[in-house]
């Protein structure tokens, strides 16, 4: 026997999809509205994570005041040209309306109005299901893996003067996960960035990254950080491979001297004591601030601050340009541990070779110079 879902009202969908905005996760949504988990679920995955576009009336369509009139009107025996000339509407349109609903003996003004909202619930083809050519070329966008956003600008740019090979990214995100629309195959979300099942509020990878505590913000960090002159100064990330597995990646930003941290685990009390244990480790000159994004494994950065005497200053929002040095190490550890890299397998003296590595690696932004070169000659003049 199947799964009986709930019946959501219009009201009870307006309020799902709110939360979903806010970032809520599906399960806390069914637990506030009393709904079946299921159910919440089925809603937010039948319309591919997208709210539906709110229903209106079109301009042309005959109004609820506009049908009371006609009722009226049949009532007191006046004849269709007499109502369409008070209307202000075609005596064809009149006619029409009164024969769909049962003639004039049995024509209803309220029960017209909502067999024609009803009626208007007919499904409504894709602008990508309708203009074959303009699908065939965002298909084979998404099968190069661009983004949406990067195929609604090209087209724009390569077909200034033809307004049919114009759409939208949300309407390329709407083809692509409300399947009903019919447009692409499935398959084709997985040339995505992010090859989710359905999409979801920015809001809600926001909410899952939490918010941190007592954060200073990066434009308070010193400014002997900012301009790279002396060493010490250090910008922090995850590492992700394989889901559940991850690696600390500290990289200092006067000589881009990379240090590799293995973490069993991605929770704060775990990252925040495997990174204390290794700064602790380095000369004071070494300890001067660090770097952080809003991820929720530096919640306890006040722990590591008293730990190690040294402050943590956390990017903006969405900003992974402002840990620029860090954002680069982490591309070229790609070459060593790929995405989906299972990180568990990773013992800290395979990290440390890897670090060894790329410490002495020539880099043309010091002069060709390694970054081991650079921080130990930096080290050694500051005595």
């Amino acid at each position: 026997m199947g799964r009986i879902y709930h019946q959501f009202s219009t009201a009870e969908l307006e309020c799902v999809w709110q939360r979903l905005k806010r970032g809520e996760p599906n399960l806390e949504i069914a637990k506030a509205l009393g709904f079946p988990p299921a159910s919440v679920w089925w809603q937010i995955r039948h319309h591919g994570g997208l709210a539906p576009a709110p229903r209106r009336r079109a301009d042309r369509a005959l109004s609820l005041r506009e049908r009371e009139e006609i009722s009226r009107g049949l009532i007191a025996a006046e004849g269709v040209r007499s109502l369409a000339r008070r209307l202000a509407r075609a005596p064809s349109t009149i006619s029409r309306e009164i024969q769909r609903h049962g003639g004039r003996a049995r024509y209803r003004a309220t029960e017209a109005d909502h067999a024609a909202w009803d009626r208007a619930r007919r499904p409504k083809h894709c602008r990508l299901v309708r203009e074959r050519r303009l699908r065939r070329v965002v298909e084979q966008k998404l099968g190069l893996d661009w983004a949406p956003e990067q195929i609604a600008a090209w087209l724009v740019s390569t077909y200034p003067d033809d307004p049919a090979m114009h759409v939208s990214h949300e309407t390329i995100y709407r083809a692509l996960y409300v399947q009903a629309r019919g447009a692409f195959k499935r398959t084709l979300i997985a040339h995505l960035r992010r090859g989710a099942r359905y999409r979801r509020p920015r809001a809600a990878t926001n909410a899952r990254r939490g918010r941190i505590l007592d954060a200073v913000s990066i434009a308070e960090r010193p400014p002997a950080a900012d301009s790279r002159a002396i060493p010490g100064h250090w910008e922090g990330d995850l590492l992700i491979g394989k889901r559940g597995t991850q690696i600390v990646t500290l990289v200092e930003r006067h000589s881009r001297f990379v240090l590799l941290i293995r973490v069993p685990a991605a929770d704060s009390a775990t990252v925040v004591a495997a990174l204390a244990r290794r700064v602790q480790q380095l000369p004071t000159a070494l300890r001067q601030s660090l770097t952080w994004d809003r991820g929720k494994e530096m919640a306890q950065h006040a722990q590591f601050t008293i730990a190690t005497d040294v402050q943590v200053y956390f990017c903006d929002p969405h900003s992974p340009w402002q840990r620029g040095s860090n954002e680069n190490t982490n591309g070229l550890l790609r070459q060593y541990f790929p995405k989906g890299y299972d990180l568990r397998t990773v013992t800290q003296r395979q990290l440390d070779i890897v670090a060894w590595k790329l410490n002495g690696r020539p880099r043309q932004t010091l002069g060709w110079k390694t970054p081991a070169e650079v921080l130990n000659a930096a080290v050694a003049s500051t005595g």
